[in-house]
């Protein structure tokens, strides 16, 4: 195995920059995780909470169940009717919060519309809330106190691969110009702490960002986090840029499936095809960023598990 496949990354079919392998990558810190899990003596224990029959959702809350039972965890899943009120939903966090052998608490988005997320996430204690959403956590983050706080899954993954594409590539990310394109509180936000924290020069741009263009051009690492299908062109990416794409968009395919319906693919917020030949290294999607997320969502609950124990 080469260094860059130790590394999770792999050479491109066509000459251009390495690609950042995000299933490589995830099952070694899930590997990682279950040795942990293993060795801890205390089964970590991760509850889910889903609320509604929506499709994805369900999808995304079989996924994290088996990783979970991959990786050795005390896992459990509730499941209430779209129906159910605001009160029904924090009587169960609440309960959550004190079981002993629940370690995460994961309350899967979105939720049905008479239920305030906000009030949900801020329900669940701080030191449970392995998806890094709860305001305390936002804030140890911000202060740059990450050993006691759990950092969003999606941008401490994208992190991880950024890092292993430095190091295969025999960069520091000291002193280096990011762009973080994207504002979320999940993603984009974290996403500039983490960076910042690694002492990079970032840059937090958006959809009405004036000349985004010029902005992405300039940047040595170029995370994206919009939301939107091939926003940003793959002629704006700086040669020998690393890129993360953390965009999952589904647009138009060509032909029809065995339904007879018009087929669809996933593209990234990046035009992939044009910034692969740019980019020294690159995230595709899908398999880049995503498979990372459900990854470190297992490591959060480990840590947790951790830091009951102690």
């Amino acid at each position: 195995m080469s260094e860059f496949e130790a590394l999770g990354l792999r050479p491109s079919p066509d000459g251009g920059g390495l690609i950042i392998d995000g299933k490589l990558v995830s099952q070694s810190v899930l590997d990682e995780t279950a040795r942990g899990a293993a060795a801890l003596g205390v089964k970590p224990g991760l509850a889910v909470v889903l609320v509604g029959e929506d499709p994805a959702s369900h999808v995304y809350v079989g996924a994290k169940g088996k990783a979970a039972a991959a990786c050795g965890f005390h896992s459990v899943q509730h499941t209430l009717p779209a129906s159910a009120t605001q009160a029904e939903v924090l009587a169960l966090v609440d309960a959550l919060n004190r079981d002993p052998a629940i370690h995460g608490i994961l309350v899967q988005l979105p939720l049905p519309r008479q239920i305030d997320a906000t009030k949900i996430i801020e329900a669940i204690a701080p030191t449970k809330d392995v998806d890094g959403f709860h305001p305390v956590n936002a804030g140890l983050l911000a202060i740059g106190e990450t050993a006691r706080s759990f950092v969003p899954c999606t941008p401490a993954g994208s992190m991880i691969l950024l890092e292993r594409a430095a190091k295969a590539l025999g960069l520091g990310l000291a002193g280096l110009d990011a762009v973080v394109v994207g504002r979320s509180n999940i993603v984009g936000k974290p996403m500039a702490q983490l960076l910042l924290a690694r002492d990079c020069t970032v840059t937090m741009a958006h959809s009405r960002t004036r000349d985004l263009a010029a902005v992405v051009g300039r940047a040595d690492i170029v995370v994206a986090a919009v939301g939107r299908a091939e926003m940003i062109r793959g002629e704006w990416i700086k040669p020998g840029a690393l890129v993360i794409d953390v965009g999952i968009n589904r647009v138009a395919g060509e032909g029809l499936n065995a339904q007879g319906k018009p087929k669809t693919r996933l593209v990234g917020d990046i035009e992939y095809a044009v910034a692969r030949k740019r980019a020294a290294a690159i995230t595709p999607v899908p398999g880049g960023v995503g498979p990372m997320t459900i990854a470190m969502l297992m490591a959060n609950t480990l840590a947790s598990a951790r830091r009951a124990a102690k």
